[in-house]
């Protein structure tokens, strides 16, 4: 069980999955520094903005329970391929609702303070990035061992 890479992949996502959520993940530089983050809103912001934010909030640890919960169903390999696509589908979720987030504080702002705001992506971003990589190489190798499974079962 724990001997198989992909639970070391599906490991490293739900570590970078929960990590997430305690970095910046989108900066503003308007009058002052801005910081979206999971779960606190920018007072003043419309609705979408704030639901996009406790959206992201809640994915993110979602995925990382649904990576820890599938290392430990090695036993059913096509219930663990489909979790992993479902926790593809879970980031892609959980990136576009803060992208989202992120669209609206800036329209916000630049609607607030003008023009000249500046923003870039935080640590909370770049964190979520690997997520499909892994997710991708645990579904390989739960597959190569699907196949080594049904080859032996013929033997």
């Amino acid at each position: 069980m724990l001997a198989r890479l992909q639970s070391l992949y599906l490991f490293l996502a739900a570590l970078l999955a929960f990590s997430s959520m305690f970095f910046p993940f989108w900066y503003y530089t308007a009058d002052s520094l801005y910081v979206l983050q999971d779960f606190t809103p920018f007072p003043g912001a419309p609705p979408i903005h704030s639901i996009s934010l406790y959206l992201s909030g809640i994915v993110s640890p979602l995925t990382g329970t649904l990576a820890i919960a599938t290392i430990f169903l090695y036993k059913n390999r096509s219930l663990q391929g489909t979790l992993i696509f479902t926790m593809i589908l879970l980031f892609l979720f959980d990136i576009l609702s803060g992208l989202a987030a992120a669209h609206f504080m800036n329209h916000e702002l630049i609607q607030s303070f003008g023009p000249d705001v500046e923003h870039s992506p935080g640590a909370g971003f770049f964190v979520l990035i690997p997520e499909p990589l892994l997710f991708w190489l645990a579904r390989q190798g739960v597959e190569k061992d699907e196949k080594i499974a049904s080859a032996y079962k013929r033997l």
